[in-house]
């Protein structure tokens, strides 16, 4: 199957002009160093367009395309695959995209050389330079691009016994997270712990031992982030019976969505809620790309994510929408899918797609369960059998406090409970039917009694707090009949309106210091579950079509996703070719040995390139004792401000190794010191290193790119 068979994406090849252009383009020196590398002397006058015609020739020959398909190795299969599935990348965005397997320098030695061998070529467009597969050469690229297996490495499950998830303490949290009663009773557990600072230290205390092994406080953030709990401990907003008409897997996907936001973003709750869809469908394309019979490293989920959010940019309808990952926060958004159960850790950062480990949530019926979901254990207290809905348990839950959540979750009505069921529009009589409907049984009538007091006392002291409007008698007409009759929310004496709910928690707070135990602080309008469902919390598809590279993270089904790569074993029997094609020739020792070197880069294509003229030697590494061949390196690398490896023993034996670009030498003692500045991970930003070069064991130069980047 070609690559254009398995994804919707662009042809990764430019037109050959401009291909042809590149090189035309490169000064003088540069093309014709380059063109001599292939047919060693050059006749003059020189003719640029008539070497580009030999050249295209050259390189259009069946035996050329053989040898240069067979130099092609693992790490430059994953260049090439992954310059094709960016569509032309500048170089910094290749780097980030295979972060995790190669380092800068890595990346840029193997860029370096793909460019020497005429597989990739640099072109500039308005932002700047980018790479780019030669298209001559498509019928030795077109296998390697159309396999981008090796950019998506994954386990098989049943590979060394070596695939099972870690053992953690306690209930696995995608078990827990997926039990509607216990997702129920995280929001009764908020509800009625959390405060206008948070989670105080003996909630969290308490919550440890109902939820063991979920991180409480991510998962706090996560719900005040997408609105379903209030900051100042309240209840969910109406926003509250949109999640939970929402299927099993979407409601994990949207809180892993606000789980991301809160720990990536420093906005408001009504800013990331209206993101969250976005970010959940995000989370679906994502985890929907892992087969549940593979475990997937690090890379693998990480480039996946790469492409979907980069084809998310390309698909936004607007251009001030903000992006909806950032690849920098990766690890954040791995934690949040591991602690919402989507991945599961497996073995040396390698991760399983949970899902295929979760139950199937039974589907609540409107007319109510046809059996017991219920069962009331005293006059207050009920169990919860596994068979209750979501729906039904997270009603539960509004009135209700959570006591236990072992094996048979347990719930209480309390007073504070019904009293924030009342916060939340309902009435002991909705309580009571919800009750008798769940149970299958009557009630005990102490608990009918208790719960209608309540309600009596709550009934008594109300407390409202908003905008008020005031109408003189002969213009109330307008708040009765006229347009602003839908905005008034109570009637609260003849002319006086209530229209607006702000804050009310320090007056309650003086209340209750007054000694007022049930304090109404009812919703300005009940909620309306109908009226939210697909307003906040859109059920979720798999999004537009996977982008280029997306489907190779999943096998096809029965497949071993290494079943079809290359062997790469070609490039050893060319080389031991022309090696010995090599010995047979008179040559000096320094053209010798640079034509070994250009072997060893999978330079040489035909054993006409060893014997067709005089061989510009260039010295691009010194060793050990040629001190002056390592003072050469070092000033020719300072001049052109190239990069650098250098390489000096340890003191208990091995060796530093550094990459970096020369500052300066200095004379010290009679000694001279190179001064590097050092490349690459941490050592970016770290200060100048000073080396002897009498201690330095390698000096090697790095060659900039042909193309002058």
């Amino acid at each position: 199957m070609s690559f254009a068979d398995l994804f919707e994406a662009p042809s990764p090849f430019r037109p050959l002009e401009d291909w042809k252009s590149a090189l035309l383009t490169l000064p003088d020196s540069a093309f014709f160093e380059l063109l001599r590398s292939v047919f060693g002397n050059i006749t003059t006058p020189y003719n640029k367009h008539r070497l580009m015609e030999d050249l295209t020739a050259f390189l259009s020959r069946q035996d050329i395309q053989e040898a240069l398909s067979a130099y092609i190795g693992p790490g430059e299969h994953r260049v090439i695959a992954a310059i094709a599935l960016l569509g032309g990348p500048a170089p910094g965005e290749l780097e980030r995209f295979l972060t995790g397997e190669y380092s800068y320098v890595e990346l840029h030695g193997l860029i370096l050389n793909l460019e020497e061998r005429f597989i990739v070529y640099r072109f500039r467009d308005d932002g700047g330079p980018r790479l780019a597969l030669n298209p001559l050469l498509k019928p030795v690229l077109d296998p390697f691009i159309a396999r981008p297996g090796p950019l998506f490495p994954s386990t098989p499950l049943d590979a060394g016994g070596q695939s099972a998830p870690r053992n953690t303490s306690g209930p696995p949290p995608a078990r827990m997270l997926w039990d509607p009663r216990l997702l129920a009773a995280l929001f009764a557990f908020f509800a009625g712990e959390a405060g206008a600072e948070g989670l105080r230290k003996k909630a969290l205390e308490e919550g440890q031992r109902l939820f063991p092994g979920l991180a409480l406080e991510s998962f706090y953030g996560a719900l005040l982030r997408l609105g379903l709990v209030r900051a100042d401990g309240g209840g969910g907003r109406r926003g509250l019976w949109s999640f939970a008409a929402l299927p099993a897997r979407d409601r994990l996907e949207y809180l892993a969505a606000g789980m991301y936001l809160s720990l990536t973003e420093d906005t408001t709750e009504y800013t990331s809620r209206g993101r969250a869809p976005r970010v959940a469908r995000f989370i679906r394309r994502l985890t929907s790309r892992f087969a549940g019979d593979r475990a997937y490293p690090w890379t693998t989920i990480r480039r996946a994510a790469y492409l979907i959010s980069r084809d998310e940019a390309a698909h936004s309808r607007s251009i001030l929408s903000s992006p909806v990952f950032d690849p920098a926060s990766f690890d954040t958004l791995l934690e949040s899918l591991e602690k919402m159960g989507l991945l599961a850790p497996a073995f040396q950062r390698n991760w399983v797609s949970a899902p295929a480990l979760f139950q199937t949530e039974p589907a609540r019926k409107e007319s109510g369960p046809d059996r017991p979901v219920i069962a009331m254990d005293t006059a207050f207290s009920c169990i919860l059998y596994p068979e209750i809905a979501f729906n039904d348990a997270l009603l539960l839950a509004s009135f209700c406090s959570v006591v236990e959540t072992g094996a048979a979750p347990r719930f209480e009505l309390t007073r504070e409970s019904a009293v924030r069921g009342f916060d939340r529009g309902l009435d002991a009589e909705a309580m009571l039917a919800h009750l008798e409907k769940l149970s299958g049984a009557p009630l005990d009538q102490n608990l009918r009694w208790t719960l209608e007091d309540w309600e009596k006392r709550y009934r008594a002291v109300s407390l409202y707090q908003g905008a008020v409007l005031c109408l003189a008698e002969d213009r109330r007409y307008l708040a009765e009949t006229g347009p602003l009759t839908r905005y008034v929310v109570r009637t609260l004496a003849p002319g006086v309106y209530l229209l607006a709910e702000t804050d009310r928690q320090a007056v309650a707070e003086a209340l209750e210091r007054a000694g007022v135990d049930i304090i109404a602080q009812p919703p300005l309008s009940p909620p309306d579950p109908a009226s939210d469902r697909a307003a906040f919390y859109p059920v979720l598809d798999g999004g537009p079509a996977a982008p280029a590279g997306e489907a190779a993270v999943k096998p096809a089904e029965g497949a071993d996703a290494d079943a079809d790569e290359p062997a790469f074993s070609g490039a050893a029997a060319y080389q031991e070719r022309f090696r010995r094609a090599l010995e047979a020739l008179t040559l000096p020792k320094a053209d010798r040995d640079e034509l070994a070197a250009r072997i060893d880069r999978r330079l040489i294509l035909t054993e006409s390139q060893l014997n067709g003229g005089p061989i510009r030697f260039e010295k691009t590494e010194a060793r050990n004792l040629d001190y002056v061949g390592k003072s050469l390196v070092a000033k020719q690398a300072l001049t052109s401000k190239s990069m650098v490896e250098i390489h000096w023993p340890l003191s208990g034996g091995g060796e530093n190794r550094l990459f970096g670009i020369p500052e300066g030498l200095e004379k010290k003692a009679g000694e001279t010191i190179l001064v590097l500045k050092p490349l690459g991970g941490e050592g970016a930003d770290a200060e100048p290193v000073r080396l002897p070069l009498g201690k330095i064991s390698l000096i090697r130069r790095m060659k900039k790119s042909l193309f002058g980047e």
